[in-house]
């Protein structure tokens, strides 16, 4: 029998209900810094982060809505406070909803690598977007990613390295619900460390133009 999901409304949120430009103090009903998940999945991250770090807010976007309800259902269980979730497509909500320099860090996991060339275009990872993420990232904010696929990591240092005076190369610490020799900890990263594939993470501050 299926499990069934609920909903939290006060955690998944809907696109129609948000005003033009989030005010993340109002929507979490305090001041504190902001993390922005990427592609949240079933919400691994957001829960081990949220909890381990009651601090800081969360806020995940999630296309796929079978991923999205489950993570809705899970943090939800756990009654976080400090996380939100969307089901919305991530550059229009980053260049529609995301007000400059409000975001002290950006987490993207495993993208979908859209491994065939004539679907290279659908990659998260492009300049457009990047240009978008140096918009709202907040000046000493950092970005995160990894993934398991070699064509798409050198996709990504290609486009990096045209905005390099923005970023500075730091350490890629392993998130909260990593165990050994893991990265992040999510069940893609367990699945593919589990087939031996070779995972890629890079790590990056923004800096203030010169």
């Amino acid at each position: 029998m299926a499990k069934s999901l609920n909903e939290y409304p006060s955690i998944g949120l809907r696109p129609e209900a948000l005003a033009r430009r989030i005010d993340f103090v109002q929507l979490f009903g305090r001041s504190a810094p902001v993390q922005l998940e990427i592609g949240s999945g079933k919400g691994t991250f957001l829960v081990n982060e949220a909890q381990a770090c009651p601090e800081m807010d969360f806020f995940g976007i999630e296309w796929a809505s079978k991923y999205y309800r489950y993570a809705v259902d899970r943090l939800g269980r756990r009654k976080l406070t400090n996380v939100r979730l969307i089901r919305t497509e991530a550059a229009a909500f980053l260049r529609d909803f995301v007000a400059e320099q409000t975001i002290n860090g950006i987490h993207i996991y495993y993208p979908d690598p859209w491994p065939k060339k004539r679907h290279h275009k659908r990659r998260f990872i492009c300049q457009a977007n990047i240009d978008q993420i140096l918009r709202v990232l907040k000046t000493g904010g950092h970005l995160k990613m990894a993934t398991d696929h070699a064509d798409y990591f050198q996709q990504i240092q290609t486009v990096l390295r045209g905005c390099a005076s923005r970023f500075r190369r730091i350490e890629f610490r392993p998130t909260a619900g990593a165990q050994g020799g893991e990265w992040v900890g999510t069940n893609f990263e367990r699945k593919y460390l589990k087939e031996e594939r070779e995972v890629f993470t890079i790590a990056l501050e923004k800096v203030a133009l010169q």
